[in-house]
């Protein structure tokens, strides 16, 4: 009796369509793996926004006016998920012409809130005040005196 052998690795072909398979595969993976960390990210910068806001309104509740900067509430040198700090600007008591260039501003150039500014400059580091400039879509703004917070490109 003649016993045949059997061949049990792979071809090139099959090689070659494991790793066409396998790239395939990581070219869907990776944008939605990314897609779903900068979800996340979001998520943080919104939750440490409330913590700052909670504080201010403590303090405002305290005083009777905003503080003047994030230092008088605890949370000077706070970072944002992408490593920038949070950036605040007092408006309630504070004469108009002095901030009225850098209030955040709505599609109408309506100031977006009248108490106090606080949002993250977003991914790219950059921002300006009006909400709907491109370096200011990816910011994590506050609006409405709180009752919005969020990416500045959905409000």
């Amino acid at each position: 009796m003649h016993h045949r052998m059997k061949n049990t690795g792979l071809t090139l072909i099959e090689l070659l369509l494991v790793t066409a398979i396998m790239g395939i595969l990581g070219v869907i993976a990776v944008p939605m793996y990314n897609g779903h960390i900068e979800k996340t990210r979001i998520s943080e910068a919104i939750v440490g926004i409330r913590e700052i806001e909670l504080r201010i309104t403590s303090f405002m509740a305290l005083n009777g006016a905003p503080p003047n900067t994030l230092e008088q509430v605890g949370m000077a040198g706070g970072l944002d998920p992408w490593g920038n700090p949070y950036q605040y600007l007092r408006i309630l008591g504070i004469p108009k012409n002095e901030i009225h260039g850098a209030w955040r501003k709505d599609r109408f150039l309506v100031p977006i809130n009248s108490d106090f500014d606080l949002y993250s400059i977003g991914k790219d580091g950059g921002s300006s005040p009006p909400i709907t400039a491109h370096p200011s879509r990816d910011d994590i703004i506050r609006a409405g005196q709180g009752a919005y917070i969020g990416l500045a490109s959905d409000y």
